[in-house]
């Protein structure tokens, strides 16, 4: 069965290239009928924040994807917290000091600091490899009894991986295809640290293997860790998953992945919702207090860096699941773009019921203190206003002219659209309007007639008088306006527009 994982860690808020790791792994789950699985992978204990698990969780949930196994709904693996592993994984780590292909190592910090300086200084890269162990302080240089006395004395040690000399590391990558590495060019990573966690490396390999994961579907920034995987996968014994490595997310402007100030600096979000910084209270903006539908949200997110075969834009969950193929996913990043982001959030919001519209949009005016009692009148309002907004929370605004009379009138509106004959024009409107029947049709029948038989210019005859309803020529279909408002409240504010012509 293909069983794939989604395994963040708590260090900050779930970006929304990592939403879009889960989405991906969510469709190549349903796809092939196998298990998504969440796992925390919280090892790194010094960049752990606090709600930030809690926060991962309730942003996927939000986002729509459903996890079959994970800390928040259990599973047979479990448990599904890398903090509450530790204790299974120093035997891995001994597995591979035993087998040859890892090391004790005593060099402190600081020495291995100084080391990096010296050659900082000489214009080259420190790297702790298969060159440079041979003259540092490890298991591999000093006496077995050196070893042994540092081992029971409790020096503190590392645990690193020893990378063989001379030979080249090989796998398929489902995305990126055939990968070759020098292991010349492979550090050797620290596998077991000083405070008894292992390290990312080591626990992602063994809770991979234990959990029976199929496929690694992850981004591309573990593509150069992922000959080091291949190489613990082969000395532990283990046959290794199928590896895909995602694209990139980049910013809308210039080349560079999308990051938090591109958001800041351009006005959008980069994070599924709201997050507020533990420490200085900072919040940052989410899409869900944004005001996006998350299926709008997911849809968008999707189709950067994949497509279905076809030219398909808006489409569920299920439809996306049906699919998707790594065939289709690209292997160069895909650029983020803020206005087809609302535009996704606009054609959901055409597909959305009116009646949950109207809920929504009857207590947001509720919440401003303007009243809105009748429904039905509040649903046509909503159904007319709708499609010149992107979110709910624009139709307040948006919709402002029917619950209260412009208090001023667009000048560059006026400047183009009024004559010396518009207040004339007007007068005679109003008085027609007050003998005639109101509904949308007859008033369009009563100005299209008042036109007509004068000769007179429709533009600007609509476009004052919208003026004198809205405050500005654009807005709904000026009849349906007019309907929405009354007869006597419409009358009354062509009649304060005539005034001020005059």
């Amino acid at each position: 069965m293909v069983r794939v994982r989604f395994a963040p860690s708590p260090t900050g808020p779930l970006h929304i290239g990592g939403v879009r790791t889960a989405l991906y792994n969510c469709f190549f789950a349903k796809k092939n009928g196998g298990k998504l699985i969440l796992r925390i992978e919280d090892t790194d204990q010094t960049r752990f924040v606090e709600g930030a698990e809690k926060y991962i969780i309730e942003s996927l949930t939000w986002s729509g994807i459903i996890f079959d196994e994970g800390p928040h709904v259990g599973g047979p693996f479990g448990p599904y917290k890398q903090s509450e592993r530790k204790a299974m994984y120093h035997q891995y780590a001994m597995q591979l000091i035993e087998s040859g292909n890892a090391y004790y190592a005593f060099d402190t910090a600081e020495e291995l600091d100084n080391l990096r300086k010296e050659c900082e200084s000489k214009k080259e890269n420190f790297q702790y490899d298969c060159r440079s162990r041979k003259s540092l302080r490890n298991s591999l240089t000093m006496p077995e009894s050196e070893v042994k006395s540092m081992l029971d004395s409790g020096e503190p040690f590392t645990i690193r991986l020893k990378v063989p000399e001379n030979s080249v590391i090989e796998f398929d990558d489902l995305i990126r295809g055939h990968v070759t590495v020098k292991s010349e060019n492979i550090d050797d990573k620290v596998l077991f640290k000083s405070d008894g966690m292992p390290t990312y490396h080591l626990a992602n390999i063994v809770d991979d293997h234990l959990m029976e994961i199929t496929h690694v579907i992850r981004g591309e920034e573990w593509l150069p860790s992922a000959p080091l995987h291949v190489l613990l996968y082969r000395f532990l014994g283990w046959e290794r998953p199928q590896f895909a490595h995602l694209p990139l997310l980049l910013k809308p402007d210039g080349n560079g992945k999308l990051s938090k100030r591109d958001g800041d600096r351009l006005g959008f979000p980069v994070f599924p919702m709201q997050w507020t910084d533990p420490k200085t209270g900072e919040k940052s903006s989410g899409y869900r207090e944004s005001g996006y539908f998350p299926e709008a949200f997911i849809n968008m997110l999707a189709l950067l860096g994949w497509n279905p075969g076809d030219e398909r834009e808006i489409m569920d969950i299920e439809e996306m699941s049906l699919a998707f193929s790594l065939d289709h996913v690209s292997k160069s990043g895909a650029k983020f773009d803020p206005v087809k982001a609302k535009w996704f959030n606009h054609q959901y919001l055409m597909k959305a019921s009116v009646e949950d519209i109207t809920e929504e949009f009857a207590l947001m005016l509720e919440k401003q203190n303007i009243a809105a009692s009748d429904k039905n009148k509040l649903k046509t309002i909503a159904g007319l206003l709708r499609e010149r907004v992107d979110f709910v929370k624009d139709l307040p605004e948006a919709g402002r002219f029917f619950f209260e009379a412009p208090g001023s009138y667009n000048e560059a509106d006026l400047k183009k659209h009024s004559t010396p004959d518009s207040g004339n024009w007007l007068n005679g409107l109003v008085t027609l309007f007050e003998s005639a029947e109101w509904t949308s049709e007859s008033i369009d029948a009563v100005i299209s007639s008042f036109i007509k038989e004068g000769s007179l210019p429709a533009g600007k005859i609509y476009n004052i008088l919208r003026i004198a309803m809205v405050g500005a020529s654009s807005g709904p279909h000026l009849a349906d306006i007019l309907f929405l408002l009354g007869k006597e409240e419409s009358c009354s504010r062509i009649r304060k527009m005539i005034s001020f012509l005059f």
